[in-house]
């Protein structure tokens, strides 16, 4: 039984597209797409062609072969990244920037076999893009190993209240200088800038102990400090009294001396001038003390040698008679 003939079929049909130039626009269209690239301001590209290192490329727009001849990674040389121990930053954008058992990568033993509680900051920037990528497998956690371990061996070496008091900027340092050495003898192509401790506490059992410890030796320096406050201000101020006492004494020396210098001198003057002199000597002698003594005398009497008797002659206070009062009239 024939089918029945569908209006379509009377439609006359269309010739056939060959898929070719097709497949070739295609083939343009991703080797366009393939063959540039852009590197952010931050970093630096490392081209690769079929997987071996070629150059490195600077910030911005570059073209390369298509196709996955070559590929590029960018490295962000110019941002500062960090390693987090201990502890962990929401939103960090560092796959190794952070640890997966921090509670136990903080835990540590010191010097004087105590338990401490380290947490700690690594910054680090990458300066050898070639090095970092095909030195070292996996660069990011070996500089977290190395960083643990070092940072273990230095706490091993001190006592507790060394790490937690005084003791911190000595073993940041410490950590640094080491971690710098390790870094450039692994060739990580990495340049560490700072090491920071963050939070170095006890373990939480004996955490109140141990703040109390530390409040009463606070409490402790305080006073001493307070005391040498005192010493400083009580000791300094008596020495100068002291040498302000001394040199008034040595002064009031010299004043007397070169007085008594002078008096000297002025006597062997008068001397020398009554051996020649005598009588003038002593009647000048005479004349000026009776000068200086006369002006103060409340009451003069003059003795001659003609006064044979003196005391008839004498006003003496009692035989003054009291002069009336005179009374204002009114």
């Amino acid at each position: 039984m024939n089918n029945p003939k569908s209006p379509w079929d009377a439609l006359p049909s269309s010739p056939k597209v060959s898929p070719i130039p097709i497949i070739i626009g295609l083939i343009v269209l991703i080797g366009i797409w393939t063959s540039y690239y852009t590197i952010p301001a931050e970093s630096e590209g490392v081209l690769l062609r079929f997987g071996k290192y070629i150059d490195k490329v600077p910030p911005g727009l570059h073209f390369k072969l298509p196709f996955g001849i070559d590929s590029v990674i960018a490295i962000p040389t110019q941002r500062q990244q960090k390693l987090e121990f201990g502890f962990v930053t929401q939103g960090h954008s560092n796959p190794d920037q952070v640890s997966a058992e921090p509670a136990k990568e903080k835990s540590m033993v010191t010097g004087d076999l105590n338990s401490a509680l380290v947490e700690w900051i690594v910054q680090y920037r990458i300066t050898d893009p070639k090095s970092y990528l095909f030195d070292v497998r996996e660069p990011g956690q070996t500089l977290r190993d190395i960083s643990e371990s070092v940072m273990r061996e230095v706490v091993g070496d001190r006592t507790v209240d060394e790490i937690i008091t005084i003791g911190r900027q000595e073993i940041e340092e410490t950590v640094l200088a080491r971690m710098t050495a390790l870094a450039k003898r692994y060739q990580l192509g990495v340049t560490i800038n700072q090491v920071q401790l963050k939070n170095v506490n006890p373990p939480v059992p004996v955490q109140q102990s141990f703040n109390e410890v530390n409040r009463a030796q606070q409490d402790r320096e305080n006073l001493i400090n307070l005391a040498n406050g005192e010493y400083n201000k009580a000791v300094p101020r008596a020495r100068g009294e002291a040498d302000q006492k001394i040199r008034a004494a040595e002064g009031y020396r010299f004043k007397r001396v070169n007085e008594a210098d002078g008096d000297a001198s002025a006597f062997s003057a008068v001397l020398e001038q009554y051996s020649k002199a005598p009588d003038v000597t002593r009647a000048r002698i005479y004349l000026e003390t009776l000068g200086d003594v006369l002006p103060n005398a409340k009451q003069t009497i003059i003795v001659d040698d003609t006064v044979q008797q003196i005391l008839p002659m004498l006003p003496l206070p009692a035989q003054i008679p009291p002069q009336p009062a005179v009374e204002k009239q009114k």
